[in-house]
This record gives C-alpha cells, structure tokens and sequence, in this order.
C-alpha cells in the first residue's frame, strides 16, 4: 500500500484498487492501524488519542488533496504525495 505521506512517526497509506467506499485512507502509528473515512473522518480500528487528533488535524487540512488521492487510487493512477504536519 503506498505511503501518501509521512509525520511524527504516522504513515498514511492508501490502496490502489479493490478498496471499497467510502472513499478512505489509512493510518499506522507505534503498532496501531486504522482506516478513516473522508468525507467525515470517522475511524475504524485503534489509534491512539494523540495521534488520532493530529491525523485529523492533517485530513482536515487536506480533504481535497485526498479526495484526489482516492479517485486517481480509482483509476490506477500514480498517487500524490501529501504534505505532512509540521
């Protein structure tokens, strides 16, 4: 799954095809993974609270870089890298 960006040790991730809606990414930080929705940044799986609030932070600031993202991961398309928080 290729990294579309990378800060203060969290990997947001996002899969080419064979993804489901809604349209999603997924993060992994000190063992723990999850996958947020982003349209609502709803979160599926375990993360812990600091780093779940700085992933929302960065998917807030970036919501249509990552719409982006998911249409060209929809298309097989090469994905964008996205800047991380600094």
């Amino acid at each position: 799954m290729p990294t579309i960006s990378r800060f203060y040790g969290i990997d947001i991730t996002m899969r080419y095809r064979g993804e489901h809606p809604p349209p999603h990414f997924h993060a992994e930080y000190a063992g723990h993974k999850a996958s947020f929705d982003i349209g609502t940044l709803t979160m599926k799986g375990s993360m812990p609270p600091k780093a779940r609030g700085l992933i929302v932070e960065w998917a807030t600031i970036h919501e249509i870089e990552l719409f982006e993202a998911w249409q060209r991961a929809e298309a097989g398309l090469p994905l964008i890298q996205i800047e991380g928080l600094k």
